[in-house]
Order: structure tokens, then sequence, then C-alpha cells
């Protein structure tokens, strides 16, 4: 496992506030979805009710969460009613944008704000501010349609901002491939860090997201929840073709690490 920490910023000139929003409101969101778990279930975003243009799933519909099966009650009351949720917005499609503001816990928002910091500046830099916000929100819309593709009638929720920041991450590959990223690396029960190459640490990311896209649809348990590995590569690919749309072309950044 190879954990970023930080990245080399020598060449940036200006202030990344836009990220800085966008991080501000993934926390405030994270927030209000520890306080009321009924706005986590009517804004998420579930393939169903997109494909359907439904505010709640009919009961009993779907296959059941992953691990439920642990709980024979939770099974039972899941295989009758559905699983648990709240009617969403009137207008469904809503949650596209508000899912990809919300996240499942607190590892899950962790790790997508770590790899947006750590990735998300050197892109806004290059892009500006606008096409920077109009770069990642098509990301995750992308993210999301390609999650809804693969399984059009799961009821499972599906929320977070991976796919939007995969799109960031395929940008990056594309503009600093060498730039230097500090990266945290175990040895056993030891930590230590290494400076490597963009191009290895985010193809390391990559190879994880494929071959658990590969293992969840050979186990047949892509339809039942978990990670969305396919936003996570659809938001990758789109963001590969958009930042050649998107992107400023100036002198690459120094290879060496910076602060």
């Amino acid at each position: 496992m190879l954990l970023p920490i930080s990245d080399d910023n020598q060449g940036r000139t200006t202030t990344p506030f836009v990220m800085y929003i966008i991080v501000a409101i993934n926390v405030a969101v994270f927030l209000l979805q520890l306080s009321d778990d009924r706005f986590t279930l009517a804004y998420s975003a579930v393939p169903y009710k997109i494909t359907h243009n439904v505010t709640v799933v009919p009961p009993g519909h779907g296959a059941l969460p992953p691990g439920i099966e642990a709980n024979p009650r939770a099974a039972s009351l899941v295989a009758t009613r559905g699983v648990p949720q709240e009617p969403g917005p009137s207008f469904i499609w809503l949650t596209l944008l508000t899912s990809m503001f919300m996240h499942g816990g607190l590892l899950h928002i962790a790790g997508n704000m770590l790899y947006l910091w750590i990735f998300g500046d050197n892109i806004e830099d290059n892009f500006g501010h606008g096409k920077f916000l109009i770069f990642y929100l098509i990301c995750g819309f992308a993210a999301s349609f390609a999650q809804i593709v693969v399984d059009p009638d799961s009821p499972i929720p599906s929320l977070g901002a991976s796919g939007a920041i995969a799109g960031v991450l395929g940008a990056y590959l594309i503009m600093f491939p060498r730039n230097r990223v500090r990266t945290l690396l175990p040895l056993g029960f030891l930590w230590t860090t290494i400076e490597l190459p963009a191009i290895v640490v985010l193809g390391f990311w990559i190879v994880i997201q494929v071959f658990s896209q590969y293992t969840a649809m050979a186990s047949a348990k892509h339809a039942s929840g978990g990670v969305a590995y396919m936003a996570h590569i659809g938001g990758f690919a789109t963001g590969l073709v958009l930042c050649f749309l998107f992107r400023r072309r100036t002198n690459s950044y120094p290879a060496s690490y910076g602060s």
C-alpha cells in the first residue's frame, strides 16, 4: 500500500481556493450526515431511482446489501421492506450532485480529501478556478453514470467524492507524470517515507481500481453495493480526456520534490 502525503508544488502560482471550498463543503456535509441519517439516505444517489425517475425504491426490490446475511433479522426486514431509505428530492437527478459531497465514514472522507488536497492544487492552478470547478463536477457526474450503467436497477445508495477526485488524478497523471510525490510505505510494523514519480503512485492506484472492479464482477458482487470501483474508473477516464480540453499549456513543473 502506498499512501501519498505531499507532492511537488514548485510551479504553482495561485491559491487553489476552489479546492479549499470543495474540501470545506465535503466536511460540512459529512458533519450533517453524522447528525441526520435520513439526510444521507435521501440525498445519496440510488441507481434505481435515477433510471426509473422515482423518489422511492419499491419495497423488497433488489439484492441484499453485502454482509447483511450475518444478521438474519436485518436480512429479513430488508427482503420484505427493501433497503432502508428516505424519499429523495422531487427532482431525483439532483442526488447526482448532492451525493458527490457525501461520504460513508471517516476513513472514506479522510482518504478522498487527502488525495484532493495533494493533487488538486496543481490542476486548479493550470486550469484556472472556474474551469477546475466545471472539470471537477463533470468528472463526478461521469463517475455516477458509469456506476449506474453497470447496475441500473440497484437500490443501494451510492455516495462519495471518489469519482470526481479520480478525474483529478487522471488529469494529474497526464500533466505532471514526473512530479515527485512523497509517500508513506509500510515495512511490516514500521513506516518509512519515499519519493516516487507521480506516474508510479497513480499507476499503482489505477491497478488497484481495475483489479478490484474485475474481482467484484467475477464474484458477481458488483450489484450488491460496496465500493463503487466502476465510478472510480469512469471518473478517472473522464479526467484523462477532459484535461486535454481544459489544460493551459505551460512549461512543465520541475521534477524534483518541492515543499
